[in-house]
């Protein structure tokens, strides 16, 4: 599965509550969620993003609280995929289990710059910069994880798990 995207760059411990704020969490609505992501910190974000771009962080990217709302805005707002230094945990497993795929790597975090064009292989963890023409490697996920990214989630793929058996 490839991705391609423009990044929109962001630094370390970028919370949940810049994410989507908490004021805006009474709404389930994936599309209702997406006009407030990122309005915290960037208040351009949701107007100008477009489908299949990139957010790229620092460290400890969706820290803060567990809410699933956080990945769910970033998804419903058209974001490809994160790529971060690292993750809290929780928003590691929450962006999993809705479909978001997210990679971590070091290098591509620190390098990547705010508009450069990406190409991303998810299979292979392959980040490569189309603006500078470098690549970068990420740890690609477990065959079983790309799948459920594939599908759409942890519930579209638990559906077909039942549908098959």
């Amino acid at each position: 599965m490839k991705l391609e995207g423009y990044v929109w760059k962001y630094g370390h411990d970028i919370d949940t509550d810049v994410i989507i704020p908490a004021r805006y969490l009474n709404s389930t609505s994936p599309k209702e969620l997406a006009i407030h992501c990122m309005e915290d910190l960037d208040t351009t974000f949701a107007k100008k993003v477009q489908i299949g771009d990139i957010i790229v962080a620092g460290k400890n990217f969706g820290c803060g609280s567990s809410r699933e709302h956080a990945p769910l805005s970033i998804k419903a707002a058209g974001v490809s995929c994160v790529i971060a230094e690292s993750f809290a945990r929780i928003f590691y497993r929450n962006s999993i289990n809705i479909g978001l795929p997210i990679l971590e790597s070091k290098e591509a975090a620190e390098d990547i710059s705010e508009g450069d064009r990406l190409e991303i292989e998810l299979e292979t963890g392959l980040i490569h910069n189309l603006t500078k023409k470098v690549t970068y490697q990420a740890t690609p996920f477990p065959e079983f994880m790309q799948e459920l990214i594939k599908v759409g989630g942890l519930i579209p793929y638990t559906k077909r798990s039942i549908v098959n058996a």
